[in-house]
């Protein structure tokens, strides 16, 4: 039996593209799932480890959808080739448990390791250049009011008004203001340094 494996990182990416890949590359039945190659918690991907038999066949669309690093895949591959599985990695080709199959997926396993590390890098660069060089980068998701907005509700509660009434006037949750406010005072202290 030919198994198919897709993965994706994020939930807003789409496995589409490589359920098709998978579906013309035979697989006749296919496990995915959205979760980061970083974690071990990959439910479906160890249901599909415990599915597999002698004489059956797993494919992926990439090496780097497979393991986390190059130590995890080439145990992974240990195991299967120990219990008579194939591997066909569609943009390597089959690996087989032989002595070049081997070598070809070690340097193949290092290469995508050294890939996820260069990424790894140049998105920490990136950012460690836009924390020096652009007085408006902000880690972390964006805001969901404004400073405009916070500061109209701050007005509000300096008028008078319950965190409870301007929640209903503003949309702005009690605890986000709360958490904004400290935040408004913290920079009007520090600016008043």
């Amino acid at each position: 039996m030919k198994y198919g494996y897709a993965r994706v990182s994020t939930t807003d990416q789409k496995l589409e593209n490589q359920i098709e890949l998978l579906k013309n590359a035979g697989a006749q039945k296919i496990y995915q799932e959205k979760f980061t190659g970083t974690t071990t918690d990959r439910p479906e991907f160890s249901q599909l480890l415990k599915q597999l038999k002698p004489g059956d066949t797993l494919i992926v669309t990439k090496l780097d959808r497979f393991a986390r690093n190059t130590r995890e895949a080439l145990d992974i591959i240990q195991d299967l080739f120990k219990r008579d599985i194939k591997v066909n990695i569609l943009n390597m080709g089959i690996i087989d448990n032989t002595p070049t199959g081997q070598l070809i997926f070690t340097i193949f396993s290092a290469f995508a390791q050294f890939e996820r590390d260069m990424i790894v890098t140049r998105t920490h660069e990136g950012k460690e250049y836009a924390k020096r060089n652009d007085p408006y980068f902000h880690e972390g998701r964006p805001q969901t009011y404004t400073d405009e907005q916070i500061r109209f509700a701050y007005e509000l509660r300096q008028q008078g008004m319950t965190y409870k009434m301007i929640a209903r006037k503003t949309g702005i949750s009690e605890r986000t203001q709360q958490r904004r406010f400290k935040e408004q005072l913290k920079n009007k202290s520090s600016e008043q340094l």
